[in-house]
């Protein structure tokens, strides 16, 4: 059974740190402490976050605790990681709103009775330790181990100020480790500084050394940089599940079979024959796609909205369809600019972006490709936006 745990975890995996301490613990039969610590920050999980949450709930399915931190106070600091600049100063009543939208999200994949789930928040520790105490902890890390941090290197190298309480923050999330009494976590290869920052205070303050398991960092939907809110290249947990098929068919043919393995269940065989088919192009490349987004959504919706998914999709883009649930959008009847109608279906899209979907060919009015952002609409009927290869919305005039 320990073996074959840990092969399950390991088509996700990119360095176990402690494996062999990692079987003893499996073995032993003990129910593990899983260490999964977040900053508050503004939440938008995606499904490259979720590797790391199926992997959790894998060990949860045998048995094993996952223990959800909320950074409360190292919010208040800000992790440094991946920034060249200091993060901002989020407000106690932001950080727990953001800490409610953590929880729900966490939710869609892992399970969350007490059993198997415990949520603790390290102003638990922190806001009652003393000065001395914490000059304590700051005594067993020296300068040259901080600085050693790529991301602080870089900055120095560039001439960019480091604030002290940046250099401090991986202090506090290595500290978090021993106040857990963490026996293993699960984190991207961006936080393995400061997880083993935990596994050197639970040895030097008398604990056992967590595990740390970094694991597979895919592209985002467009071969580029990593999946990325700013960026806008990702398929979040809370999409639907028309969103997150419509998201993957639009793949680039040379991601199936590292998407397949990474966010699915499908066995090993069945991947590398996704990526034999997508290496071929056209209708064998798209039937790939099919497969993969459907095992996606299954994994997050069920079969049965992978089934209705399909059927929509196809009959959408190979009959040239449109969808029968258009999404609402009213505005004041009379007549309006292509760019006005953009801009009420979309408010979350930049002007820029508007303007560059109508240059691309990618906006129509009733099946009517849109020339111009200054093209005037006349509003006197419902009418049909699309706005890209699946967004469409049912424009309807009003009075009021």
């Amino acid at each position: 059974m320990t073996d074959a745990t840990i092969e399950r975890l390991r088509r996700t995996t990119d360095t176990i740190i402690g494996e062999a301490d990692l079987a003893e613990r499996l073995a032993s039969g003990r129910p593990l402490r899983i260490k999964y610590g977040v900053d508050c920050t503004a939440p938008d999980l995606h499904l490259g976050h979720a590797v790391n949450l199926w992997m959790m709930r894998q060990l949860q399915d045998l048995g094993h605790k996952v223990v959800f931190l909320l950074g409360d106070l190292t919010t208040r600091i800000g992790d440094p990681t991946g920034r060249s600049e200091t993060r901002p100063v989020l407000t106690p009543a932001e950080i727990d709103a953001n800490a409610a939208s953590f929880l729900t999200q966490v939710s869609l994949v892992l399970r969350t009775d007490p059993a198997v789930f415990e949520v603790r928040r390290n102003s638990e520790w922190y806001d009652r330790m003393d000065v001395a105490t914490l000059l304590g902890l700051f005594s067993r890390v020296t300068q040259a181990q901080l600085t050693a941090r790529d991301l602080f290197r870089e900055r120095i190298a560039a001439g960019r100020e480091i604030a002290l309480h940046e250099l401090v923050y991986p202090v506090l999330q290595g500290y978090d480790s021993f106040a857990l009494d963490s026996d293993l976590t699960i984190v991207g290869s961006d936080q393995l500084f400061n997880e083993q920052l935990g596994r050197h205070f639970q040895q030097r303050l008398g604990g056992v050394p967590q595990v740390v398991i970094t694991t597979t960092i895919t592209p985002g939907i467009d071969g580029g940089a990593k999946q990325s809110k700013s960026l806008k290249n990702y398929i979040a947990l809370t999409d639907t599940p028309r969103d997150k098929f419509g998201k993957l068919m639009s793949l680039p043919d040379s991601l199936v079979e590292q998407y397949a393995r990474v966010y699915t269940e499908l066995p090993l065989d069945a991947v590398a024959a996704l990526g034999d088919a997508a290496a071929q192009g056209g209708p064998p490349a798209r039937d790939a796609k099919l497969r993969l987004a459907s095992a996606v959504v299954t994994r997050y919706h069920g079969a049965n909205s992978a089934k209705i998914e399909r059927a929509a999709f196809i009959d959408q883009f190979t009959h040239r369809a449109e969808p029968a649930d258009l999404p609402e959008v009213q505005i004041r009847a009379g007549t309006s600019t292509v760019l006005q109608l953009l801009r009420a279906a979309r408010p979350q899209s930049s002007n820029s972006e508007l303007r560059r979907l109508i240059q691309q060919g990618a906006v129509s009015i009733d099946s009517r490709r849109a020339l111009a952002a200054d093209e005037s609409v006349p509003l006197t009927k419902p009418i049909t936006l699309r706005s890209g290869p699946r967004t469409f919305h049912q424009i309807v005039p009003t009075r009021s």
